[in-house]
């Protein structure tokens, strides 16, 4: 039973990886280089979508972390495990105090309604998202580090 749910966080962890590194480094450069305002259009779409999505997704995985650490506590590899579970809370108070304000407000923009240092804001919240995909990543690679 133990080895079906380091199985499961793993790959629901590592799936949750991809989409950020997507976001991050497929979908956000694909919508800066679209012309006039349809970038800032799909970039508050997808933040309405994502938004409502990925905090399942996260707190889902740090929960199957925490659970994977409680029942695995007596292997080899538990602070691993343990690490990866810090690493997966860094990242969830990272979004909600620093990535969700701007989120919140940049899914709400148009192109009428938009500050003037909108774009300045979707660099922040780029860069600081930056951040939270290499912690992400780190966490995965604990996880898969600790299958073996």
């Amino acid at each position: 039973m133990l080895n079906a749910l380091e199985v499961i966080t793993t790959v629901v962890v590592g799936v949750m990886v991809g989409v950020e590194f997507s976001v991050a480094f497929v979908i956000n450069p694909i919508l800066s280089a679209l012309p006039e305002d349809s970038g800032q259009l799909g970039r508050a779409h997808g933040g309405r979508m994502l938004g409502a999505v990925m905090p399942v997704w996260y707190i889902t995985s740090l929960a199957l972390v925490a659970v994977w650490a409680v029942a695995g506590r007596h292997h080899h590899p538990t602070g691993l495990v343990v690490t990866a579970g810090a690493l997966l809370l860094l990242s969830v108070v990272m979004s909600i105090l620093l990535l969700v304000p701007i989120n919140n407000r940049t899914k709400t923009w148009t192109p009428e309604n938009r500050p003037a240092d909108w774009k300045e804001q979707m660099n922040r919240w780029d860069r600081l998202h930056y951040v939270r995909v290499a912690v992400i990543i780190a966490a995965f690679a604990l996880l898969v580090t600790a299958l073996a």
